[in-house]
C-alpha cells in the first residue's frame, strides 16, 4: 500500500488519505463544531510536538470535546500515522470533532459521540517557497473585520474561516499573495494560517490578542530572547504596521516568511530585512535541537 499522497488515522487504523471519510451528518462538518491542530515533521522528526499537543488538549477542554483517548494515545496515533506513511517531511493534522448525534434533528450537543482522527500529507507551505524567497506581498483588509474573540475564541484552532476566506478573495483579486485582518478596534490580528510580526525601531512586535497563539509565533519570540533582539506582544495599529521597517509571517507550514510589500508600501528596498533574515536562519537551525524534536522510527 502506498501513502505518497498522504495517510489518515481513523478508528485505530492507518489508511490512504483518499479513503478517509466522515459522516455528512457530523457536526464538525455541518456546524464547524470541531477543533484541530497541525504539527510538522521535518527531515524525519516532529518539531515541538509536545507544544502542539498541549494546545490541542486545551482546545478540546474549552470546547467540551471528549474523544475517549488520552494524550499519550493521541501522540501514539500521530507517531504511528507518520511512521506508516513514510513521509519524511509532512504536514500533520490532529482533529477532534463533535460527531454525529444519536438522535436525528437534535440541537443538544451532548447527544453527539465525539471522535478523533488525524491525517498527514507531504509538507505544505502556506506561502509558496518561490513567494517566500522574493518576499510575500500582502494586503491589510480594511472593509472586513476578524471574528471578535467574544464570539469565537481565536486561541482555539477552528474552521471558522468566513472572514479569512472573504479577505483572501479581495487580496488575490487585487494581485496580492495573501492578507491580514484587523479587529473591530482597528488593530492587526493575523492572516489565513499565520501570525504576523512587525519590526519597528529595532523591536520585533506581534499582536497580543485576537489571534491564534501560534507555536511558530512562540518559537520566534523565544529566538528573539536567545538572540537578544527586543520583542513584545502588543496592540499594533494599522498606521504603525504600514510604517514598519520589516514585516514577516510565522506558521507551522513554512516557518517565518519575509514580507516585502504591504498594500502599496515597499519595505527595505523590496528585500528581506536583516532582523527577519536572522530569525529565519535560527528558526531552521532550531530544528536540529534534540530538546525540540522527536525522531521517528519508520515502519
Amino acid at each position: 500500500m502506498t501513502y505518497s499522497a498522504g495517510a489518515a488515522w481513523m478508528d485505530g487504523k492507518v489508511i490512504p488519505v483518499s479513503e478517509a471519510k466522515i459522516s455528512v451528518f457530523d457536526w464538525g462538518l455541518t456546524r464547524s463544531d470541531i477543533t484541530y491542530d497541525v504539527v510538522h515533521v521535518w527531515e524525519g522528526a516532529f518539531f515541538r510536538l509536545e507544544d502542539y499537543l498541549d494546545r490541542f488538549m486545551v482546545s478540546m477542554d474549552k470546547l467540551r470535546l471528549d474523544v475517549g483517548m488520552t494524550r499519550a494515545e493521541i501522540k501514539a496515533a500521530l507517531v504511528e500515522l507518520v511512521a506508516t506513511s513514510g513521509l519524511k517531511s509532512a504536514y500533520v493534522s490532529m482533529v477532534a470533532s463533535r460527531g454525529t448525534p444519536q438522535v436525528p434533528g437534535t440541537r443538544d450537543p451532548r447527544a453527539c459521540t465525539n471522535h478523533f482522527y488525524a491525517w498527514a500529507v507531504p509538507f505544505i507551505w502556506v506561502i509558496p517557497q518561490k513567494v517566500a524567497q522574493r518576499g510575500a506581498h500582502i494586503s491589510v483588509e480594511e472593509n472586513l473585520r476578524r471574528i471578535p474573540p467574544h464570539s469565537v475564541d481565536p486561541t482555539v484552532k477552528n474552521y471558522h474561516w468566513g472572514d479569512m476566506t472573504a479577505a483572501l478573495f479581495n487580496a488575490l483579486d487585487a494581485g496580492y499573495d495573501t492578507t491580514v485582518l484587523l479587529d473591530t478596534d482597528g488593530y492587526v490580528t493575523e492572516g489565513p494560517g499565520f501570525n504576523i510580526f512587525a519590526v519597528i525601531d529595532g523591536k520585533v512586535l506581534t499582536p497580543r490578542s485576537g489571534m491564534l497563539e501560534g507555536i511558530s509565533r512562540k518559537t520566534v519570540l523565544e529566538i528573539c530572547a536567545d538572540l537578544d533582539i527586543p520583542c513584545a506582544q502588543t496592540d499594533i495599529s494599522l498606521d504603525e504596521f504600514l510604517s514598519a521597517d520589516e514585516v514577516f509571517t510565522a506558521t507551522t507550514a513554512g516557518g517565518p516568511v519575509p514580507v516585502t510589500r504591504v498594500n502599496k508600501t515597499i519595505l527595505g528596498n523590496d528585500a528581506v530585512g536583516p532582523i527577519t533574515a536572522r530569525l529565519l536562519k535560527s528558526y531552521w537551525d532550531w530544528h536540529n535541537r534534540d530538546d525540540l524534536t522527536e525522531k521517528i522510527t519508520y515502519v
